[in-house]
């Protein structure tokens, strides 16, 4: 047998090709076939003439030569046949037989011959003549445009040097067309041209005609009287007719794909179950395509049967729940209109794998192997009685428990995050609660996170094998701008999957010691008046038993008075912030292993140095803030951080320093009034005015001479006695005094299949134990941009408001009250480990406040936009946001309009 040749003619028809391979397969199928049947007759009869080969008699091997066209090496292939020097055969029998199907089974070769070459009394010679099937050099991929080729050849695994056989053509020509229908072109046509490159090697041409997208034209319902088109037609959720542009189906559009047609024949009928037409069916449905128009009519004709009603539902066979809990659970009473749909989302509801039904009501407690089942007894007029058959099962336990699939982080970081541990009853909702928590590690691909189930019955026992795949976990941030008046530059490094323990370890750097689950994080950003220097470390297990989080950060911060109109610096006039924070954090597994109670520490040095800008009322001078913060968080949000598709957010939280006020003694309001805190005259020797009045050093004025050798007209020209504000500020702000509470409520609602709904609200009120000491001018509220804040000199916070500029919607003292609201609609591009992107467009409203009592929900700055967001484990969070102001600034008339905001690194 010969090795069948695939040639093609430049621009000839490109299906003949692919038929002369497949043909050249089939034959070569065909040939297998008579090999097996045949050869060992045949050949070894030849032979016999030839050599003195006797049919029907046993010889042993005494040597295989293999020649042809193999890439292999001899004692490999001889290794492949199962054969071997001094093994005794029968000519023919079935050891040559089984020899060749073995290596036809490998898939390697495309012909396969065995000869006698000699016999020498019972020895036998064999020759063994194989030719390899052509492996792929190049594949070129023509109709479509270059990052789908990529995607294509990936997608397919057409890499060099993969064999090329007749399923390898077939299968990539069936999932390109796949592809391509499931995305509406309905009339996509693929032709693979195999041709030869070199010895034994080819080159591999895929044309790929899309054709347009097959639309749907019109969909035509009859015999519908109970339900009306409108309803039937909403029911069909990825089956629509071509019509007006509807700005609801943006993502349901007109396409016709058949196998959601199929899906939505089922949920036409299900919506009559759901109004109780139990008995509705499809009689007929035709779907004429018309080449012309490259679209498709749709013709339905239903019949939809009588309505009834649920009569007696029966429990039978439970033992450990009552029927009246049961019942409880089920939700359906007697009288009720019949709802087939329902009935089975209350057994079982297989789009809310962790919903409230029967079937979870069994497997949350223990019964892995329990089955329920709605049957119908009795069915008179329009009602019909049920049965609940429960098959309870025995007890089950959690068995063996592995995870594969991590290749850096360590077994511990995973197994302490395990809620399905061995010996342990099963519990679904365990299973489940690990997903989630595996997920929103940051460590692996969420979308890709599986539990393997191998259930025993015999033992009532499962072994459970996780799967998981590694993603990048640590980040780079290095950035460049303008902005505040001069350039800005950024470095930043966070390792999210930290290994402290292996810091000395020269082994465990590759490039880091990854794989303890520790957050370790270091920033630094500057500009030629101003550095930030910031270091975080975070241990999600604090002695590695219990999910304590210790968490601890420091931050140091330098500005110079900066001139923004000449751009001239000061360096002899500065600020600088010193800071650092200790803080542990529990979760409540009484509660809900989601809910978190976490405390911190935190104290910050203020220390200004001849910095006369505004910002204060004293240029020297220090302040000290020494703060303790409590937060209560339920963070109930899907498996992924990045895109969560469903759950919420939510916390509430107290922040407050000790009410120094209340027990130094202090009357802060009597202050101006005592003279340690007056202003005073700064001259060597004593100055008489015109009017003959005198001022001596140390007297105390209302107003410092501008200069400091003044000539006043006349002594008058100070009021003497007055106060000194930045000596009584002094005072005041030696050790801050205040309290915070700050609400957040972040939810994430499912819409249709990835697009998702965030809605936020947020909340946050500062106030004074002291209304005579007041509210100190730190740690207030900023609204407005895109919520970063390059650098932050007394303590702000910055919240997010797009559509108008960073901070603008807030006085330049800050404020002390703020609300929030924010509606987000996002859709994903991708979702993929490598990068995570999705579209978004959002509208929002708030306001912040100098005071309570001018505090108004109703009154907000408005504004809606659109925006991007691009995620990789290298940089981050990307994104881009348009934003338009309805609203005026304060201060203005005129709407804010347009702004455009780039967020990057900002929280999720």
């Amino acid at each position: 047998m010969k090795q069948s040749s695939v040639t093609k003619k430049e621009n000839a028809d490109l299906e003949k090709p692919v038929n002369k391979l497949n043909n050249s397969m089939l034959r070569n199928s065909i040939k297998l076939l008579f090999s097996i049947l045949f050869l060992s007759i045949a050949d070894f009869a030849e032979a016999q003439e030839t050599n003195g080969l006797e049919a029907g008699k046993e010889y042993t091997i005494a040597d295989i030569a293999v020649s042809g066209k193999v890439s292999y090496n001899e004692q490999t292939i001889i290794t492949f046949t199962g054969l071997q020097k001094g093994q005794t055969v029968r000519v023919p029998g079935e050891e040559i037989s089984n020899a060749i199907k073995k290596l036809w089974k490998l898939g390697l070769f495309s012909d396969i011959n065995f000869y006698a070459n000699k016999v020498e009394g019972d020895s036998l010679y064999i020759e063994l003549e194989i030719n390899e099937l052509p492996k792929l050099n190049e594949v070129k991929i023509r109709g479509v445009k270059k990052g789908k080729r990529e995607t294509l050849i990936k997608d397919t695994q057409l890499t060099k040097g993969k064999i090329v056989n007749e399923n390898l053509v077939t299968n990539t020509k069936n999932y390109i067309e796949n592809k391509y229908k499931k995305d509406g072109f309905y009339n996509t046509k693929v032709a693979i041209n195999v041709t030869p490159d070199s010895t034994n090697t080819v080159n591999m041409a895929i044309n790929i005609d899309r054709g347009k997208k097959v639309r749907i034209s019109d969909i035509e319902i009859h015999g519908n009287e109970k339900l009306s088109d409108r309803k039937l037609k909403k029911a069909m959720k990825k089956t629509k007719e071509r019509g007006f542009p509807n700005p609801l189906r943006i993502f349901t559009p007109s396409k016709f794909i058949e196998e959601r047609y199929k899906e939505d024949l089922t949920n036409l009928i299900d919506r009559y179950k759901e109004k109780g037409y139990r008995d509705a069916r499809i009689t007929s449905d035709t779907v004429v395509y018309d080449p012309k128009k490259n679209r498709v009519a749709i013709d339905i004709n239903v019949e939809e049967g009588n309505k009834y009603y649920f009569g007696n539902i029966k429990f039978i066979g439970n033992s450990i729940y009552t029927n009246q809990e049961l019942s409880k659970m089920l939700g359906i009473k007697k009288g009720d209109v019949y709802n087939g749909v329902l009935l089975q989302k209350r057994i079982a509801n297989p789009e809310k794998p962790d919903g409230e039904d029967l079937t979870n009501l069994y497997q949350n407690n223990g019964y892995l192997f329990s089955n329920i089942n709605a049957v119908e007894v009795k069915t008179y007029n329009d009602t019909i009685d049920f049965e609940i058959r429960v098959t309870e099962g025995p007890l089950a336990y959690f068995n063996n428990i592995t995870v594969v699939g991590n290749d850096r982080t360590n077994d511990r970081v995973i197994y302490r995050e395990l809620t399905t541990r061995p010996g342990q009853k099963w519990n679904k909702e365990e299973v489940i609660n690990t997903i989630r928590a595996l997920g929103t590690l940051g460590f692996f691909d969420p979308e890709t996170i599986r539990p393997d189930l191998d259930p025993d019955p015999a033992s009532a026992t499962v072994d459970v094998e996780w799967h998981v795949t590694e993603k990048g976990s640590s980040q780079i941030e290095l950035q460049g701008g303008y902005g505040g008046g001069g350039f800005i530059g950024t470095l930043g490094l966070s390792f999210n999957n930290f290994s402290l323990r292996n810091i000395f370890n020269k082994d465990a750097y590759k490039p880091i010691p990854m794989g303890d689950g520790q957050k370790l994080s270091l920033r630094a950003q500057g500009s030629t008046y101003f550095q930030t220097y910031s270091f975080s470390f975070t241990e999600p297990w604090l002695g590695g038993k219990k999910p304590i989080q210790f968490f601890t950060s420091f931050s140091h911060s330098k500005q110079f008075l900066y001139n923004f109109r000449t751009r001239d610096v000061d360096r002899s006039q500065s600020f600088t912030i010193s800071s650092v924070t200790l803080g542990i954090a529990k979760r409540l597994s009484g509660i809900s292993d989601r809910v978190t109670l976490s405390h911190s520490l935190t104290f910050q040095y203020y220390n200004l140095n001849n910095y006369n800008n505004g910002l204060f009322t004293f240029g020297d001078g220090t302040s000290r803030n020494l703060a303790y913060e409590i937060e209560l968080s339920r963070d109930n949000r899907g498996n992924s951080l990045i895109y969560p598709m469903y759950g919420s957010l939510m916390s509430v939280s107290f922040r407050t320093t000790f009410p120094y006020s209340l027990v130094n003694g202090v009357d802060y309001g009597d202050l101006g009034n005592q003279e340690a805190y007056k202003y005073t005259y700064q001259g060597t020797e004593p100055y008489t005015g015109n009017d003959g009045l005198q001022v001596n050093p140390g007297d105390y004025l209302a107003e410092l001479p501008t200069t400091n050798n003044p000539t006043p007209s006349r002594v008058d020209d100070y009021t003497l006695a007055a106060a000194d504000p930045a000596k009584v500020d002094q005072k005041r702000f030696n050790w801050l005094e205040y309290y915070k509470v700050k609400f957040k409520a972040d939810w994430y609602t499912r819409l249709y299949e990835k697009l998702v709904l965030r809605s936020l609200a947020e909340f946050g009120f500062m106030g004074a134990y002291n209304s005579e000491r007041g509210l100190v001018p730190f740690e207030r509220f900023y609204l407005g941009g895109d919520g970063l804040a390059n650098y932050a000199l007394d303590g702000r916070e910055v919240i997010q408001l797009r559509g108008y500029p960073n901070q603008a919607l807030s006085s330049n003292n800050g404020g002390t009250v703020y609300n929030k609201f924010s509606l987000e609609l996002r859709y994903p591009i991708t979702l993929k480990p490598q990068a995570s992107i999705y579209l978004l467009t959002f509208a929002e409203a708030g306001a912040s406040y100098d005071s309570f009592t001018e505090y108004n929900p109703f009154v907000l700055k408005r504004s809606a936009g659109f925006g991007l967001r691009v995620f990789m484990p290298a940089f981050g969070l990307l994104g881009i946001d348009f934003g338009h102001g309805f609203d005026p600034l304060p201060g203005a008339t005129q709407k804010n309009g347009w702004e455009t905001h780039f967020i990057i690194g900002q929280q999720f």
